[in-house]
């Protein structure tokens, strides 16, 4: 290491300063023959004095060249490159070996695309099972909203707090009793506000909701998901239904997300599983004067011949939930977004997978509030994820 060192010392001084110092000899040689012993020692003692005198120039140079602070630069640059990396290693093995390294990456490719056929497999399972799972969903959205009513068998639930509950029962009869009659002044139906609650719950969406579109979301009656076709391209669709409101004639809102289960053909090694590619929204009816995506800005304007100035009225995009249906479109000509634009359409892709993988399949946990510490875990799981990418579609079990 030692040995290293100096090397690179010696060719950092020869390309700053331009010249070279010889490294002193290990061995002075007098070539002088033993026959004639005090001329030998006269010049033995004038060769080791004269190595002596060059080893003291060449230290006292270093310590000059040391105290530079650009050669200290220079030699720890040139350090950090001559460090052993993966692919440096990789250099310096035979042509041979090199070769049986290709194969294997070619063999890493087919695996790729086999990993891709099984996610493809997922897909059609996670349709058919999401034909099993909607009667139930579809029972949801009857409780939800007042279209039915459960029966006691289908509403019995054993708290894990049974026993304090049952410990200040008869305080909660006094309410009970209270909340009853004023349910039946109101004749309340269903669970009031619930899919807004959940809006309200979870930050990720609770950031997107302004004030004006609150009264909207309170008209949110059910949330599908809904899976593409057999043999029809990937992608799943989100299906936002509304009663009749003020605000837009629509019924139902959608949002589909298109998916890609296959390897790039230029990075083939990227692979990670199905990945969000485009998204699709929806025209909003909006009725006259109730589109909160935009809002009227009075603007004065001079004219530039007479002078006069006037007030003119404009409309502007505001900030809104409602925006999520008029997505940023990735264009198809390959031309690549700004900065800002891919910030956007990742935080869209990802709000989609959150009500696909949890918002819709644990609606009421999210209602009560008891998924949120589940999801704290998931981001520490996803911390972790980051940071280990090849682990990342494990995400996908929680």
């Amino acid at each position: 290491m030692i040995l290293c060192i100096l090397s690179l010392l010696r060719c950092v001084w020869s390309s700053v300063f331009r010249f070279d110092v010889p490294l002193p000899s290990p061995k002075v040689d007098t070539g002088i023959q033993m026959a004639d012993n005090s001329k030998a020692e006269d010049t033995a003692s004038d060769s080791v004095e004269a190595a002596k005198n060059a080893s003291d120039k060449k230290e006292k140079l270093a310590d000059q060249v040391m105290q530079n602070p650009q050669v200290l630069a220079a030699l720890q640059e040139r350090l950090d490159n001559t460090a052993l990396t993966p692919s440096s290693y990789i250099e310096t093995l035979p042509k041979a070996v090199k070769r049986r390294i290709d194969a294997l990456k070619q063999l890493q490719v087919k695996c790729a695309h086999i990993e891709a056929k099984f996610y493809e497999e997922v897909h059609d399972l996670e349709r058919k099972y999401a034909a099993l799972y909607q009667p139930l969903f579809d029972k949801r959205r009857e409780f939800i909203n007042g279209e039915a009513e459960p029966t006691d068998a289908e509403s019995e639930w054993h708290s894990e707090n049974e026993e304090e509950e049952k410990l200040a029962g008869d305080l909660k009869n006094v309410v009970v009793i209270e909340e009853k009659a004023e349910a039946e002044e109101t004749n309340l139906k269903g669970i009031p506000d619930f899919w807004f609650t959940i809006f309200r719950n979870v930050d990720m969406l609770s950031e997107l909701v302004q004030e004006y579109d609150e009264p909207i979301l309170k008209h949110l009656q059910d949330i599908k998901v809904k899976f593409s076709e057999p043999g029809q391209p990937m992608s799943f669709s989100l299906e936002f239904h509304f009663g009749p409101n003020d605000y837009f004639s629509n019924s139902v809102l959608t949002k589909t997300y298109k998916m890609k289960s296959e390897p790039d053909k230029t990075d083939p090694f990227s692979f990670e599983g199905p990945e969000i590619v485009d998204c699709e929204g929806c025209t909003i009816d909006w009725k006259k004067g109730k589109n909160v995506t935009v809002k009227t800005i009075k603007k004065k304007q001079k004219h530039k011949g007479r002078g006069t100035v006037r007030t003119i009225t404009k409309q502007v995009p505001n900030d809104s939930f409602f925006n999520f249906f008029n997505p940023i479109k990735v264009s198809g000509d390959g031309e690549s977004l700004d900065e800002d634009s891919e910030f956007t359409l990742a935080a869209d892709f990802e709000i989609g997978h959150f009500f696909r993988e949890r918002i819709v399949p644990r609606a009421v946990l999210y209602f009560t509030g008891e998924a949120i510490e589940d999801d704290d875990n998931v981001c520490m799981l996803s911390a972790f994820f980051i940071k280990h990418p090849v682990h990342r579609n494990i995400l996908l079990l929680f």
